[in-house]
């Protein structure tokens, strides 16, 4: 049992984070066979017999078309949910890789096999005698702030072209970054999912929204973080208002408030459930 660990081996901390990082976000081609002995490793120290089938495809979704092709009663839903995570289980990897090489935890060695399998390949389905090995991401974008994010391409991209499209960090429809024009204002505006709506808002631009809906100002509030107080109205909706307002990392976005406010400073109180005066005393909001 560990008690205590020395300031030499508290130092090898930052050294594992950063070579975790660089596993976690590796964009290099996988290597197929490490990855298949990481594996029989793996099932062997787990006690099972090794499988005997072992296939290499490019992406997630290329490894459920393959396993609906040997078992066609399995579905999607299915498989996605057995899926391993490969590279993407650095987080918890690390630690024990730490504690089993640094600080000698040597029942951290029961990882060994998936431990290798994350540093030469991406996910895996794996079966009593089938695994299905997954390539690593061809890239992975993200923005200034270190967010998943692209504007033009999928953020996450396989190299059999599929992928996962990211605005600042929100999973969005592959067609609001392929196909923008697809994007309307009321789209925007009436989209159920509020992280959604407000990526919609700022891919379709915020001028444009307010444009393409006439927008008509009722209130202005100095203070930017309060915002303005817009009234539009929205095709098949009526008139609804909305908070337009600067957060804290410096992004515009909108927000529905109920039809009676007034005032800009009035919407945002709402949005936390407070009143005015109070709100206006906050020094921090998020």
């Amino acid at each position: 049992m560990i008690e205590k660990i020395t300031a030499e081996q508290t130092a090898q901390m930052e050294v594992y984070r950063d070579k975790w990082i660089d596993i976690g976000l590796s964009c290099e081609p996988m290597n197929f066979e490490a990855a298949k002995s990481a594996m029989v490793k793996a099932y062997e120290i787990a006690g099972l017999s090794a499988p005997t089938q072992f296939y290499a495809v490019a992406s997630p979704t290329a490894a459920i078309e393959l396993i609906q092709k040997l078992d066609s009663s399995l579905s999607s839903v299915d498989i996605f949910n057995e899926f391993i995570y490969g590279c993407h289980e650095a987080s918890w990897l690390s630690y024990y890789e730490y504690f089993k090489d640094v600080c000698g935890v040597q029942d951290c060695a029961k990882l060994d096999g998936l431990t290798e399998y994350a540093k030469n390949a991406g996910w895996a389905s794996v079966y009593e005698d089938v695994v299905v090995i997954q390539d690593r991401p061809e890239h992975i974008l993200f923005d200034d702030q270190g967010r998943v994010h692209s504007e033009t391409d999928a953020a996450i991209k396989y190299r059999d072209g599929t992928g996962v499209y990211m605005w600042h960090g929100v999973r969005v429809p592959a067609e609001w970054i392929t196909n923008k024009s697809v994007l309307s204002a009321k789209t925007a505006l009436t989209w159920g999912n509020i992280e959604q709506r407000r990526a919609a808002c700022e891919i379709v631009g915020w001028a444009q929204v307010l444009r393409e809906l006439d927008a008509k100002t009722i209130d202005v509030d100095d203070d930017p973080m309060i915002g303005t107080l817009v009234e539009v109205t929205i095709p098949d909706v009526g008139r609804e208002k909305f908070l337009k307002v600067i957060c804290g990392t410096g992004r515009e976005f909108a927000l529905p408030v109920p039809p009676d406010m007034t005032t800009a400073l009035g919407a945002n109180a709402w949005t936390y459930d407070l009143d005015g005066d109070t709100l206006r005393k906050l020094e921090v909001r998020t």
